[in-house]
């Protein structure tokens, strides 16, 4: 293991499913020594499958590699005092234990924070830690609904759509660890640790930020885009002869050079195309007439006539061509931590000068470290 920039922090986290384990992985893979804390069966995501790899479900091996694992039954008096002194112990503790269950057992933040005044404290939960709801459990399902994201998200003749990723699990661990990092920077100033609060229906009010701002501004709600933004145009898929492509000439410049490009050079001065506003107030009749000319040529032929003047585009590829990409490849973001297993595992998606943050462990069995920690 290549020692990262959190080489030397120790980090308890008693997380499950997705949220919690993902904040304990992104700390692990910058170098902290990460203690996961489970129940005497394990986490939940441990039988979430199949697939399985090496017998354990994807989602828990994807998110807790290179972690050591102990089991606690908080019921047992002894087991939870030891728990109480390992997590004194540490820098950070995380949990994502169902709302009421850490005061139930005298080990939420405020109980916790006084016994150890330095310890950073991150309290991950459904609803947050205030509100009417900040008792009522949650998964991801059920937050892209309540939160909104399920209604702006699918083409607008079919259905509303969940997004296809735990986009609202993956991006609450993300932002717990980024305030987990913050309350440690604050700690080494001042030595005081503090309450960390995140949930995952925070996460989803800031995922359609964009949208609540646009309501709140004219009244009306954007309508879904399938692929296209809400706020530019044009920025969206088109149909070839052959398939989709994604184009994204995202400002006034990029703009002059599709039109151009497409043989169309009069809509750069054309009083209905001038600036984004214009070009999205006549949007239907726009993209009509661009679907028109594109339908004419392959999309391979169009990306390399669109790449040659600058203007971002590609075709939508499917997950078997994403992984056979020579630039995926090239990156590293995939590793295999289990050796003759095939499975592809990412790292974290930043790097410290240019080594990536990540390495191919394995994730533990359950307590396979009771008895070292």
């Amino acid at each position: 293991m290549i020692p990262g920039v959190l080489s030397g922090v120790k980090v308890v986290e008693f997380g499950q499913n997705l949220a919690g384990p993902y904040c304990g992985q992104i700390l692990a893979f910058m170098g902290a020594e990460v203690i996961k804390v489970e129940k005497p069966e394990g986490d939940d995501a441990r039988k979430w499958g199949p697939p399985f790899i090496a017998g354990e479900g994807v989602n828990f091996v994807g998110l807790n590699r290179g972690k050591k694992s102990i089991t606690v039954d908080l019921n047992d008096a002894a087991q939870k005092q030891k728990l109480i002194e390992l997590i004194g112990s540490a820098d950070a503790f995380v949990h994502n234990l169902r709302a009421g269950v850490t005061e139930k057992f005298s080990i939420d933040g405020k109980t916790m924070n006084a016994r150890f005044p330095g310890l950073v404290y991150a309290d991950l939960s459904a609803f947050g830690h205030t509100g009417p709801w900040k008792l009522r459990p949650g998964y991801e399902p059920l937050i892209q609904a309540e939160a909104g994201l399920v209604s702006v998200n699918g083409d607008p003749s079919g259905p509303a759509s969940r997004i296809g990723v735990s986009i609202i699990d993956l991006s609450t661990g993300m932002w717990t660890a980024i305030g987990i990092l913050g309350a440690l920077l604050q700690k080494a100033h001042t030595g005081k640790g503090c309450v960390v609060s995140t949930s995952l229906f925070e996460s989803g009010l800031m995922w359609v930020s964009t949208h609540v701002a646009a309501f709140s501004t004219t009244g009306n709600v954007p309508p879904r885009q399938s692929t296209g933004h809400i706020t530019l145009t044009p920025y969206q898929a088109f149909e070839t002869s052959n398939g989709l492509l994604m184009v994204t000439p995202g400002n006034d410049r990029l703009w002059a050079k599709f039109a151009e490009t497409l043989g169309k050079a009069e809509w750069v001065t054309d009083p209905r195309f001038l600036t984004n506003k214009e070009r999205s107030a006549h949007r239907p009749l726009l993209l009509d007439m661009i679907t028109e000319i594109m339908k004419r040529d392959t999309k391979e032929s169009w990306a390399a006539k669109l790449q040659a003047v600058g203007v971002p585009c590609g075709p939508i590829n499917a997950i078997p061509e994403v992984v056979a990409l020579e630039h995926t490849r090239a990156l590293g973001m995939y590793m295999q931590p289990y050796g003759e297993l095939p499975s592809l595992l990412h790292a974290l998606p930043v790097s410290f000068d240019g080594q990536r943050a990540g390495f191919p462990a394995q994730a533990p069995k359950i307590g396979e470290h009771d008895g070292e920690v």
